[in-house]
């Protein structure tokens, strides 16, 4: 196998987030490119050279491993990083502009009383779910020398993600819509909340996407090295 197909099938091999991926088969090909220049220097033709610079190199399937573990751990850094900011932003968000912004005191002397809990709760999702962020986020960073496992702990943010999703829309319609009377914004601080929050929400989603992608990607792989 000469040296673009070896690394046209390392791309196809590993999946992950596109800049790690690409740095990592740009470094495989110019570490091969190296090898058969200095095989060639020595007297080896050009085919030869890349032959045998491919052959030390070792067979994909025993070096792939080794590249899908960082790409899974990368794209978990990623998401971590993203709920660890989006999240607490997204709450203090919300918190600012509701005193910028208050209902009418009828509205505030009436409210439920499941009301301020479930404030609360919400709250605590959101900020907890941004806590968890951070703790895997030191775990697929610093700590990863004692992680076994990235791939499961990528793809627990990634099912958190989709777990926490669909509560935390739930609390916020509850606490929106629930009342007799709706505490709602007026229409500029609402649009502008509801952008930001929509835009981090889809960020999230796209990377817990990718998250469980690539977790899947990495189970045949890890079987191999096995």
């Amino acid at each position: 196998m000469l040296i673009d197909d070896y690394v046209t099938e390392l791309d196809r091999a590993l999946a992950g987030p596109h800049r790690t991926k690409r740095d990592i088969v740009v470094e495989a090909r110019d570490s091969l490119t190296d090898t058969a220049d200095a095989l060639e220097a020595e007297g080896l033709d050009r085919m030869e050279a890349e032959r045998t610079a491919v052959a030390s190199f070792g067979r994909i399937s025993e070096i792939a491993p080794g590249y899908q573990t960082e790409l899974t751990a990368s794209s978990g850094r990623r998401l971590g990083v993203l709920m660890l900011v989006s999240l607490p932003i997204t709450v203090a968000m919300w918190s600012v502009l509701w005193r910028m912004y208050p209902a009418d005191d009828d509205v505030w002397i009436h409210q439920p009383a499941w009301f301020s809990p479930v404030s609360r709760l919400l709250d605590i999702v959101q900020l907890g779910t941004a806590l968890y962020g951070g703790l895997m986020l030191v775990a697929l960073g610093r700590g990863a020398r004692w992680i076994r496992r990235p791939r499961l702990v990528t793809r627990s943010l990634g099912v958190l993600v989709w777990a926490t999703l669909p509560i935390t829309v739930g609390l916020g319609m509850l606490l929106t819509y629930g009342a007799d009377n709706p505490n709602t914004l007026t229409w500029l601080p609402a649009l502008l909340a509801n952008l930001v929050t929509s835009a981090m929400w889809g960020m999230q989603i796209y990377c817990a996407v990718r998250c469980l992608r690539v977790t899947r990607a990495s189970v045949p792989q890890t079987a191999v090295r096995a």
